[in-house]
């Protein structure tokens, strides 16, 4: 297998209302960067301004007009804003959930005829000006889609948006072209580095959205092999490489597995389906058990028993260059300050813990809004990167460890969930967000001291292994 060069890439899922099994929506994705390259989560308050603000991006000189009202929302920015602010997803106090970018490729033959701009908008910028000017997830569509096609974009993404009724995947082609589809609510999609949907119905403007004039512009240039006269957008603007064999399209048949398993399909596979009905509904550890993946129960695993081939063969899901994972979760028949959850887990998955935080909170602990390339025991994201680094020397010795610790705070996370939900109705908008505040510090703070402990628990235990032990019994 040839050797790929390293992508800041990532992975995603989206369910919709129909295909959960508590009538959630939910999108999810793994942020993954550099070795280590820590977040922060924050919660920008909600703010108005006399006239409309001018933004300009630091990384490429992108700039755009701001409403004059900023809702309120969470984020996790870098540690750094020097290339950008990366804030990557969140909730805002409308109940909007956005999480970009998807990382994805488009052809070179597409972007002969419509190059990518080098001021256009790019992931760095993408979720600052637009989520919290956002009223549903079909508005934010339309506000990216105006961005895209007045200023520009500077890289091919993917961008999730949801809000309690509706689950959208946003995809950007070409420099001013794009397309976006609505999950239909009794299915789902996972979403791995390649541009993913497929056939656009241009009559039905409920559940697709595109460019204004992007027929055109294939039919003009000619970019459309179909020969029976649909539209595939994937097949049009998106890749079939070497790369999409090894390093995507597996990831995509290995989350299609754990939702569709009585379906047999080839893992590199260039035409998996960009949506399916689930066997089963899914539920929200369900999503984060996906993004938590890495081919667990097959001969991919990289951890596994597999022939040492296969183990390297293909790239997992959950990968060690995660910077955080995240699960938006919008609830029906609840306050909007309590249906939102932001599962947020720092570091990698796999090793980590998705911390509910709920979408009415007005602030975030302290230990989530430090943290730089140097290792700092106080900052969230250095408490669970730790004990990542810890079990990776020794991991089929302490993954069960670990793994019980894990289960632990989410029997706990959801006690907490409860209460919160049976006390919503008593409260008005400013209690819930102080309760909500409230319980989601202590979630955060539970979990923060276990792994602290867990990672004590490793160094400790790590010592057995070490190949300076003398064991007087056995060398008699």
């Amino acid at each position: 297998m040839p050797k790929f060069p390293e992508y800041d890439a990532c992975t995603s899922i989206l369910v919709g209302k129909k295909a959960s099994v508590d009538g959630s929506t939910m999108i999810g994705r793994n942020e993954d960067c550099k070795a280590t390259w820590p977040k922060h989560f924050i919660v920008h308050p909600h703010k108005e301004y006399k006239e409309e603000q001018q933004f300009k991006a630091k990384e490429n000189g992108f700039s755009c007009t701001l409403p004059k009202v900023r809702y309120k929302y969470t984020a996790t920015p870098e540690w750094t804003d020097k290339e950008g602010l990366f804030e990557e997803e969140g909730i805002n106090e409308k109940g909007v959930a956005m999480s970009a970018t998807e990382s994805a490729y488009s052809n070179s033959y597409v972007l002969g005829y419509d190059p990518l701009l080098e001021e256009g908008i790019s992931e760095a910028s993408i979720v600052t000006v637009v989520l919290p000017y956002a009223d549903s997830a079909r508005d934010a569509v339309n506000r990216l889609g105006e961005i895209v096609s007045t200023h520009g974009a500077a890289e091919s993404n993917g961008i999730l948006f949801s809000d309690a009724d509706e689950v959208w995947y946003f995809e950007i082609g070409s420099g001013h072209h794009w397309v976006a589809m609505r999950i239909p609510d009794d299915s789902y999609a996972v979403v791995s580095n390649r541009l993913a949907i497929q056939e656009i119905d241009f009559n039905d403007n409920e559940n697709f959205a595109w460019s204004e004039d992007i027929l055109t512009f294939v039919n003009d240039n000619q970019l459309n092999k179909s020969n029976d006269g649909t539209f595939n957008f994937r097949e049009i603007f998106g890749t079939r490489s070497e790369s999409d064999l090894y390093y995507n399209n597996p990831r995509v048949w290995y989350g299609q597995r754990m939702f569709n398993p009585e379906i047999t399909q080839d893992p590199e596979d260039y035409d998996l389906p960009f949506v399916r009905k689930p066997s089963k509904l899914i539920s929200v550890q369900d999503a984060k058990d996906f993004l938590a993946s890495h081919y667990e129960g097959t001969e991919f695993d990289p951890v596994g028993k597999g022939p040492i081939e296969s183990r390297k063969r293909y790239r997992p899901i959950s990968l060690a260059k995660a910077q955080e994972s995240h699960v938006l979760q919008i609830r029906p028949n609840l306050p909007v300050e309590v249906s939102g959850i932001h599962w947020l887990s720092m570091g990698v998955a796999a090793q980590s813990v998705f911390v509910p935080f709920f979408a009415g909170i007005n602030d975030t602990p302290k230990e989530y809004k430090i943290g730089d390339m140097t290792y700092d025991p106080k900052s969230a994201y250095w408490i669970f990167k730790l004990v990542g680094v810890l079990l990776d020397p020794h991991y089929n010795h302490f993954v069960d460890v670990v793994g019980d610790v894990q289960e632990r705070l989410n029997i706990s996370f959801q006690q907490k969930i409860n209460q919160v939900d049976l006390k919503s109705a008593d409260l008005d908008h400013h209690e819930l967000s102080e309760y909500t505040t409230k319980i989601s510090n202590e979630c955060a703070e539970l979990a923060m001291k276990s792994y602290q402990d867990l990672a004590y628990e490793l160094i400790a235990s790590s010592t057995d292994f070490s190949k300076l032990n003398y064991n007087t019994d056995e060398n008699l």
